[in-house]
Order: structure tokens, then sequence, then C-alpha cells
């Protein structure tokens, strides 16, 4: 009985950990991903994309 209560217990940490990550990574007001090091790793440099294809197209 005890070892299912702490199956269940350790269940439900994992869920709300998840539903954590999950929540942080949709509805964050801060710039970045989940992982909270404020870190700009998952922005978009859509002008930088352009220069790069520029260049490679220019190499040809």
């Amino acid at each position: 009985m005890v070892q299912e209560i702490i199956i269940i217990f350790v269940f439900l940490l994992a869920a709300g950990y998840l539903l954590r990550l999950g929540y942080k990574s949709f509805f964050s007001k801060e710039a970045g991903c989940a992982k909270g090091c404020g870190g700009g790793c998952s922005t978009i440099d859509l002008a930088k994309i352009q220069r790069e294809i520029e260049a490679r197209q220019a190499l040809k």
C-alpha cells in the first residue's frame, strides 16, 4: 500500500513538471526557451537567414 502511494506521488510530480514545462514554453512572456537561461536560442533572425542565402547564391 505504501509503495503504491509513493508511485502515485512520483507520477503526479512528474506530470506536474511536464505540465509546467509545457505551460512555460507556450505562455511565457519572457524571451527564450523553457530552460530559463534567458538566451535567445529560439529566436529566428530572418535578416541573417536572408544574408546567408544571398551569400551562398553569390558564391555559385
